[in-house]
């Protein structure tokens, strides 16, 4: 592991990058650090025009950089299987693969287009069908896959007798849970990788508490203005106390993706005061990830939930 406050990224030329979420925030941030070390970019994005600038954002300050803009919203099965179905077709082996994207926190009750808990079904489900159809690929490039989960994993269960919060939703607690199962799913596709010779090496990241869009205004989940979290998130960022800035977040699931020392299996974070902010490092899973029986089942029940088994090479 790593106490520097920033991270050399390996020369990265002829490497094939997939990082969810890069049109804003941490997400951008991790294209454009890829794209300067060498590597070819594929950007899966829910809103083209958002896309587009960021696009021209990264090129601003890498004029080679190699982008793809790509389709995807993760809250669509469907679109999960049209954006794979592409990038199988064309048949290029991928070696990184960053599951970044995430919602959080909208004001009401929500739902995907399959019927999910808005935040389940994007941040949980959609990567794991993405994942799960992406495996020949992956599996061709030896890729190393890091999936982004957060501080909120450290608290609240799987919700097994109701894991779409029909009975009694609350917001944070569904979110809790969707980052709990990105946290076991990241570590059981090592180990069931690792057990079946699929390839590829997995590992977790999380970002500690970072000033991005995720609380902003979002007004395609009914969200028409910055909370109060995100407003003061961004005050103490600017001041240097508490929360970190973007570039500071995304830290550990850079050095998850790339760095050498980096492993599959491991979970890594800020190694400040409570993970909050501070250089990458190793550091525990949290206590709700922590069960091999209970990160099978979540797998089982995924692949049911998704219509979706992980191929064998």
């Amino acid at each position: 592991m790593t106490r520097k406050a920033t991270v050399d990224v390996p020369d990265l030329t002829g490497n094939l990058a997939v990082v969810t979420g890069a049109s804003d925030g941490v997400g951008l941030g991790l294209a454009g650090r890829l794209a300067a070390a060498g590597a070819e970019v594929i950007m899966p994005v829910r809103n083209p025009d958002k896309g587009q600038r960021a696009v021209e954002q990264i090129r601003a300050a890498v004029p080679d950089a190699q982008l793809h803009l790509r389709a995807l919203d993760l809250a669509s099965l469907q679109s999960v299987a049209d954006l794979s179905g592409q990038l199988l077709a064309e048949g290029r082996p991928i070696n990184l693969l960053i599951n970044n994207a995430g919602v959080m926190d909208p004001p009401r009750r929500q739902t995907t287009v399959d019927g999910f808990e808005l935040q389940w079904g994007t941040n949980h489900l959609g990567h794991f069908a993405f994942t799960a159809r992406l495996m020949p690929l992956l599996s061709a490039g030896n890729a190393r896959v890091t999936t982004q989960s957060s501080i909120a994993a450290r608290g609240n269960a799987i919700n097994w007798d109701d894991l779409n919060f029909e009975k009694s939703w609350t917001s944070m607690k569904a979110y809790s849970q969707s980052k709990i199962a990105s946290l076991m799913f990241g570590l059981e596709l090592d180990r069931r990788s690792q057990t079946a010779g699929w390839g590829i090496t997995s590992n977790v990241s999380h970002p500690g508490v970072t000033a991005t869009n995720l609380l902003a205004a979002q007004p395609h989940m009914g969200r028409t203005k910055d909370t109060l979290n995100v407003r003061v998130i961004r005050i103490l960022a600017r001041i240097g106390v508490g929360p970190q800035t973007v570039d500071q977040g995304l830290l550990p699931a850079l050095y998850a993706a790339t760095h050498p020392d980096a492993e599959g299996g491991k979970f890594y974070g800020p190694s400040g005061f409570q993970h909050l902010r501070g250089a990458p490092a190793e550091q525990e899973v949290y206590r709700p990830a922590r069960s091999v029986a209970d990160a099978a089942r979540l797998w089982s029940v995924s692949e049911q939930l998704v219509g979706l088994q992980f191929a064998q090479r």
